[in-house]
């Protein structure tokens, strides 16, 4: 099982969750397409697509690093057209990019709304339709959201429904495109962790790392990811997958390594996860 020679594109992937499953395809010796906002460094928010890319190389693999927004899809279709020019062609798609903000509808400004439908939901059929021509041509395409399974529970719509309703917009778009794109070979699916990940954006949204105490690294992200991404033939698609169910699925028995602290008190579970 491996992404040696595949060529990935990456949305958001400056840092956090999209920054390790790119240095672990890298470790394969796949080409990766580091497509971000973040060409400049941020005051608060580590890494840029640049830094990123440095580090892809020096891991094994070949980078190309784009600056891209997402919600622009005159954008996102040239930097599609840029990577497969650059590169021979798209294997892999990973819906990374995302934005969050835990308020309900009382609190919640609309153009911050439309700041995460834009960025969430919108841009995942965005930058798949823009795939879709380099997908069909590969030998087995691959489409991966980072959003959760669609649990119905009136408690995660109740205290930050607008955002809910972003990620599980992309959920339900991984189920149809699974479906849709099957006549082309493309698998589609969805990843969401069981625990918090600590990761910069986490931080920022909570105001303090404290709780990465309780959290797992994003390596376990890029372990999961990279099972599926790795997988032959339709064998994994149209799931709304937790990381550590694929890589139990895989084999994997041993989690205590992907912690944050190994001294941290009990996992906090992820949005989304009961």
């Amino acid at each position: 099982m491996s992404l040696q020679g595949k060529t990935l594109f990456i949305t958001g992937a400056s840092r956090g969750i999209g920054r390790e499953i790119a240095l672990r395809a890298a470790r394969d010796g796949a080409n990766i397409v580091i497509a971000a906002k973040s060409a400049e460094p941020h005051a608060k928010l580590p890494g840029t697509i640049h830094s990123v890319a440095a580090e892809v190389e020096a891991a094994g693999g070949k980078a190309l690093a784009l600056q891209v927004d997402v919600r622009d899809e005159t954008a996102v279709k040239n930097a599609m057209a840029q990577a497969a020019e650059h590169f021979g062609g798209i294997d892999v798609l990973v819906n990374n990019a995302g934005a969050i903000k835990l308020v309900g509808v009382e609190k919640l400004e609309p153009k911050r709304f439309d700041l995460m439908f834009q960025i969430n939901t919108r841009a995942v059929m965005v930058c798949s339709q823009a795939a879709l021509p380099f997908l069909k041509q590969s030998a087995g395409g691959h489409i991966l959201n980072l959003s959760p399974p669609l649990n119905m529970d009136s408690k995660w719509f109740a205290q930050h429904g607008p955002y809910t309703v972003t990620k599980y917009g992309m959920s339900m778009l991984t189920l149809g495109m699974s479906e849709e794109f099957k006549k082309y070979g493309i698998s589609v699916n969805s990843l969401w962790p069981k625990t918090m990940i600590a990761t910069a954006a986490i931080e920022f949204e909570l105001g303090s790392r404290d709780a990465f105490k309780r959290a797992r690294t994003p390596a376990i992200m890029a372990d999961a990811a990279h099972a599926i991404l790795a997988s032959h033939g339709r064998s994994i698609t149209g799931r709304l997958l937790i990381d550590e169910e694929i890589l139990r699925e895989q084999g994997v028995s041993e989690f205590e390594h992907y912690r944050f602290d190994p001294q941290g008190g009990a996992l906090i579970p992820d949005l989304f996860v009961d």
